[in-house]
């Protein structure tokens, strides 16, 4: 990968993990995904959570693109279609979105995702 490339995959890697953390940190008040439903502000927190999904799937997009897609695939614990596809869910199919899998996500992908983004941040930046 050119050296500009690697710069600007770095710096998206950064962003996602910032994102990934964000989610993380919002989803601290939430104990089930009953919780994303029942008020405001748990729905607020649904809204920003999807938001920052959204920008973590663009991001490893990206990547797939910048990189013709040679870097994710190293990296197979993580299903990459996944993230790259529920991106596109929140994003074209907003109303359908299911608090449950939004649950699922945060608490056991999300932090998953985050180890493996620090791992290739540490191979490749």
């Amino acid at each position: 990968m050119p050296d500009d490339n690697q710069e600007i995959v770095a710096q998206i890697i950064d962003n996602i993990l910032w994102a990934l953390k964000q989610i993380l940190k919002r989803f601290t008040v939430i104990d089930s995904a009953d919780d994303f439903l029942d008020s405001d502000e748990g729905i607020e927190k649904l809204d920003s959570i999807c938001m920052q999904l959204i920008n973590v799937g663009e991001a490893v997009k990206q990547i797939d693109k910048i990189t013709q897609k040679e870097l994710l695939i190293k990296y197979s614990a993580i299903e990459w279609k996944k993230v790259m596809g529920m991106r596109d869910i929140i994003t074209h199919h907003y109303f359908d979105i299911d608090a449950e899998t939004v649950f699922t996500v945060c608490e056991e992908h999300v932090p998953e995702l985050i180890q493996v983004m620090s791992e290739i941040r540490n191979d490749y930046a």
